[in-house]
């Protein structure tokens, strides 16, 4: 079972930040990181959703003010960490900090988009102060938009999914990058990767050990 993160553990680096004047219009709050900064493994999603301001307490970094702390995506990861044994050991933040607001809307729920890359960039200064503050042994990148965030627009030429579990230096973050599928897509991608999800656990348990 995942654990809601401390509140207290929120690492707030430039209140009321609008570097980017469209997600400081489109964000309820800032989704900054939160956990230990003592931390061996730096989980880095893409961007909060919109998230659900009705729920009860994972409501999603656009509501609550920290990142993977949504019902969905949020838990997914915190119990795939869990489960490797990594639990408290994992600090989470997002490449881009703010909701994006701008994708195909549902049920008249805000949808995101992707973040442009100029946002991307904009925001690295923090997410660059947020690895150098921790300095974990693994930053894991959830999904092939978090991974290019740290690794570089052109790191993956031979397409995203290759890369997934296996390790790579990011020599401009002084830090080694593990690439992991999108939680939102785990299940779908898992038995394509030829893993079941317990073989994916230990795959990271044993990635991030040989790391430490």
């Amino acid at each position: 079972m995942a654990e809601f993160p401390d509140p207290d553990s929120r690492t707030v680096l430039e209140p009321g930040c609008s570097r980017c004047p469209a997600l400081a219009d489109s964000r309820e709050r800032i989704a900054w990181g939160n956990g230990s900064l003592d931390a061996d493994v730096l989980v880095v999603g893409e961007a909060p959703a919109y998230g659900d301001p009705d729920a009860d307490r994972w409501r999603g970094g656009n509501w609550t003010g920290m990142a993977y702390t949504s019902r969905h995506s949020g838990r997914v990861v915190r119990e795939l960490f869990a489960d490797a044994g990594l639990g408290g050991e994992c600090y989470y933040t997002n490449a881009v900090k703010c909701f994006p607001e701008g994708g195909d809307s549902s049920e008249g729920t805000p949808s995101n988009r992707e973040p442009t890359a100029a946002e991307r960039a904009t925001c690295r200064e923090h997410l660059r102060a947020e690895v150098e503050r921790v300095a974990p042994a693994v930053v894991a990148t959830t999904g092939k938009h978090a991974t290019l965030s740290i690794l570089g627009d052109d790191a993956l030429p031979d397409g995203f999914l290759d890369s997934v579990l296996d390790p790579r230096d990011a020599p401009s973050f002084d830090a080694t990058v593990l690439p992991l599928v999108h939680p939102s897509y785990q299940n779908v991608w898992l038995p394509r990767l030829g893993y079941s999800r317990e073989e994916y656990v230990a795959a990271i348990r044993e990635t991030v050990e040989h790391c430490r």
